[in-house]
C-alpha cells in the first residue's frame, strides 16, 4: 500500500497554487511593469533557498464526488529562505489574486509569518501589493456582517508586527498600489522601499479621496515624491531587482536579533588610511556651504556607506556605514540644507534612526556641523522645539557607544546635542571647529547694544567687537579650558573612527532595550 495518490493530489494543488490568479491575471501584473509575487521571492532570496508554508491553503471548490475541480490559492506567499546566506522569514502579497485584497486572505498566513520571525529570531523582509487584508467594503457582503477594527482576533494583529520592531530586523518593499492595511505595514518597518513607476502608497486610494473633492492619479496621491518627501517611505528605486538588492544590503549591517551582535564584515580598507583632501574640504569663509557625503565617503570602509531617507529631513543625512568592517550607524549634518540645522522633520528622522541603533546596538557616529534649531515662523509652526527636545531624549537615552566629530559649527540647543552628557562618549573637533550658545551674527546688535548706541560711529565700534570676540572664540580657547576634548588633523578622523569602532565593540551588550518617556 503506498501513499503515492495522495502525493499526487497534494502536487496537483501545489501546481495550481503557482499558477496563482490564472494566466490572464499573471499577463496584466506583467503588462503592467511587475513582477509577480512568487517572481519577486525568487529575486529576494538566494537560489533554491525559499521553504513555502501553507502553499496549498485557499478556496476550493468540489465536484459532487468530492472530487477538486477548481482552487483560488490565498494572496499571500510565506515562508522561510536565506539572503546572502542569512536566514530569513518572507511575506508577500498575490495581486493577482483579488488584487491583494481581504476577500482572499487567509489572515492567519501573514501572521504566522511575523510570529515566525519573532520567534525564530530572524529578518522578516514584507513585499507589499494591495489592502494587505485589513477588509474591504466587499467584505462586508462575503462575510455578513460589518468589521469593527480592533477587536479579539482582529485580522492585522497589529501586535505582532509592533512587536518585532523591537525585536528583529524589518524590511518592506512596496512594488504596486499599497493602500489601508498593507500601507501600515508597508510604514512599520526599519526600512522600506517603494518602485518610482509602479508603486504608490496611500492611507486610501484615488476612488476614495475623490469622495472628499481631490480627483488625483496614483502618483499624484501617493507616488514615490510624495512618499520619500514626507518620510512615509524611506528610499525608491527604479526597479524590482534593486529593492530586493536594496533589502540584502540594508540586513547586511545588522544582526538578525536584538539578542545577536552585528557581525563584522569584509576588511578591506586600510584602518589607517589618511585622506590629503580633508585638510581643505572645510572653507575658511563660514558662509560657505560644502558637500559632506564626500568627507562621509572619505573616512568609513570605501563603499560602506548606505544612505538611508534621503529626501526627507535633508538637513541631517542618516545610514549604515562600517569602519574596519565593524558596523555602524552614521549621522551628519548637512550644510547645503539650511546650513545644516535641525528641523521638525529632521528631529523626526534623527530619533527613528538613533531609536534603530539601540535596537540593534549599532555604535553611533555623528559629523556634527548644526548652526542650531532652524528658526522662524514656519520652524515654529511646525513644532521644531518639541520634536527638538525628543530627538535629545533620543539621543541622551541611547546606551550604545557614541562618537562624534564636530566638523564646524555647534551653537545653541541643537548644535550641544552632539553627544550624550550624561555619560562618557568619544568627541572630536576639527580646527574648522565654531561654536557657542549663539553665533555672533545678528547677537551683537543686541548683546552690545548701549556701546554701539554711545559709539562716534556705530559701524567702527561694531567692526571692533566682531574682531575682538572673533579671537576668543578661537577652538584653541576651548581646548585650553578642556571644553573640547581634543581638537585633530582632519586626515586623523579615519584612523580614530576605526579605533573607535573597535573598543565599541567591548562595550555592545545584546538583548531588548528600553526607553523612557520622550516629550
Amino acid at each position: 500500500m503506498s501513499w503515492e495518490p495522495e502525493l499526487k493530489e497534494l502536487r496537483k494543488r501545489e501546481a495550481m497554487a503557482r499558477a496563482m490568479g490564472g494566466v490572464d491575471k499573471v499577463k496584466r501584473q506583467h503588462d503592467g511593469g511587475r513582477l509577480t509575487v512568487r517572481e519577486r521571492i525568487d529575486g529576494l532570496a538566494d537560489k533554491g533557498s525559499f521553504h513555502e508554508i501553507g502553499a496549498i491553503a485557499g478556496k476550493a471548490e468540489y465536484d459532487s464526488q468530492h472530487n477538486l475541480r477548481d482552487f483560488l490559492p490565498a494572496n499571500c506567499v510565506m515562508g522561510r529562505a536565506t539572503a546572502d546566506g542569512r536566514p530569513i522569514v518572507v511575506c508577500g502579497d498575490d495581486f493577482t489574486v483579488r488584487g491583494g485584497s481581504a476577500d482572499a486572505t487567509i489572515k492567519e498566513k501573514p501572521q504566522l509569518a511575523e510570529m515566525m520571525a519573532f520567534e525564530q529570531r530572524i529578518p522578516i523582509v514584507r513585499i507589499i501589493e494591495g489592502s494587505g487584508g485589513g477588509g474591504s467594503v466587499r467584505t462586508i457582503e462575503t462575510t455578513g456582517r460589518a468589521n469593527l477594527p480592533g477587536g479579539q482576533g482582529t485580522s492585522s494583529r497589529f501586535d505582532l508586527m509592533a512587536r518585532n520592531l523591537s525585536n528583529v530586523p524589518v524590511v518592506s518593499l512596496g512594488l504596486g498600489s499599497v493602500a489601508g492595511l498593507g500601507a501600515a505595514r508597508l510604514a512599520a518597518s526599519h526600512y522600506s522601499v517603494m518602485t518610482k513607476e509602479t508603486s504608490a502608497m496611500f492611507v486610501a486610494g484615488p476612488p476614495v479621496v475623490k469622495g472628499i473633492g481631490q480627483d488625483l492619479t496614483k502618483q499624484e496621491l501617493g507616488g514615490w515624491k510624495i512618499q520619500t518627501r514626507a518620510g512615509g517611505v524611506d528610499d525608491a528605486v527604479d526597479t524590482e531587482e534593486e529593492a530586493f538588492e536594496r533589502a540584502r544590503r540594508f540586513l547586511s549591517y545588522l544582526p538578525s536579533s536584538v539578542d545577536e551582535l552585528a557581525s563584522r564584515g569584509p576588511v578591506e580598507d586600510d584602518p589607517q588610511r589618511r585622506d590629503e583632501t580633508l585638510i581643505s574640504v572645510i572653507p575658511k569663509n563660514r558662509r560657505r556651504a560644502y558637500k559632506m557625503r564626500p568627507i562621509i565617503q572619505s573616512v568609513v570602509d570605501k563603499n560602506s556607506f548606505f544612505e538611508m531617507g534621503s529626501n526627507f529631513g535633508r538637513s541631517i543625512i542618516t545610514g549604515l556605514a562600517r569602519l574596519d568592517g565593524w558596523p555602524v550607524a552614521l549621522l551628519a549634518s548637512d550644510p547645503m540644507i539650511l546650513g545644516g540645522a535641525w528641523t521638525a522633520e529632521s528631529c523626526l528622522k534623527l530619533i527613528r534612526f538613533v531609536d534603530m541603533a539601540e535596537t540593534f546596538h549599532l555604535p553611533v557616529v555623528y559629523l556634527a556641523d548644526c548652526p542650531g534649531f532652524h528658526i522662524g515662523l514656519e520652524a515654529e509652526k511646525a513644532a521644531t522645539i518639541r520634536h527638538g527636545v525628543r530627538a535629545m531624549a533620543a539621543i541622551n537615552q541611547s546606551t550604545v557607544p557614541w562618537c562624534a566629530i564636530v566638523v564646524r559649527a555647534a551653537f545653541g540647543v541643537a548644535g550641544g546635542a552632539h553627544v550624550n552628557v550624561g555619560r562618557y562618549c568619544t568627541r572630536y573637533a576639527w580646527p574648522s571647529g565654531w561654536w557657542g550658545s549663539l553665533p555672533l551674527e545678528g547677537g551683537i546688535e543686541a548683546a552690545y547694544r548701549a556701546e554701539l548706541d554711545a559709539a562716534e560711529d556705530p559701524d567702527v565700534e561694531l567692526a571692533a567687537i566682531e574682531e575682538r570676540l572673533e579671537a576668543l572664540r578661537s577652538p584653541f580657547r576651548t581646548a585650553e579650558a578642556f571644553w573640547v576634548e581634543e581638537i585633530i588633523d582632519p586626515r586623523d578622523t579615519r584612523p580614530l573612527l576605526t579605533d573607535f569602532a573597535t573598543l565599541a565593540q567591548k562595550a555592545l551588550k545584546p538583548g531588548v532595550t528600553g526607553f523612557g518617556l520622550r516629550p
